[in-house]
């Protein structure tokens, strides 16, 4: 964790594989943490997979980029930091404005997050860097 969930229109691999590691370098300077505790799942919306306004199917250019950071909760500057850096790299990736770029915050507390069945929360929390 953090898990980044990205809907968006297809992209070419080589624009995917850009933004993964600015999305990445993004999360570990904004929220301090490794790079190999982030995961990137992008999930692609085909033509009849999106509306927006009341019209049905992606527009030739410019669709709307909904993106879901799940973490451990951090402060508004940490979320603001983040958001500024990745915004820019999802735009051009989707070739869209910044402002077809929404990206959500969902934060959880560590009592509220499983991995290998334990609470995050029962395990020790490592102080060298914030999960």
């Amino acid at each position: 964790m953090p898990y980044i969930e990205i809907l968006a229109p297809r992209a070419a691999a080589a624009q995917k594989r850009q933004l993964t590691q600015g999305v990445t370098d993004s999360i570990v300077r904004g929220f301090g943490v490794t790079p190999s505790t982030v995961t990137i799942y992008f999930l692609a919306l085909g033509t009849d997979d999106y509306a927006h306004a009341g019209d049905f199917g992606l527009p030739p250019a410019g669709a709307r980029v909904f993106v879901k950071v799940h973490a451990y909760r951090r402060d508004p500057d940490q979320r603001r930091a983040v958001a500024e850096a990745m915004t820019l790299a999802l735009a051009a990736c989707f070739d869209t404005p910044a402002h077809n770029v929404a990206i959500y915050f969902l934060d959880r507390e560590r009592d509220e997050v499983a991995h290998e069945g334990h609470l995050a929360s029962d395990e020790a929390l490592d102080t060298s860097t914030t999960p």
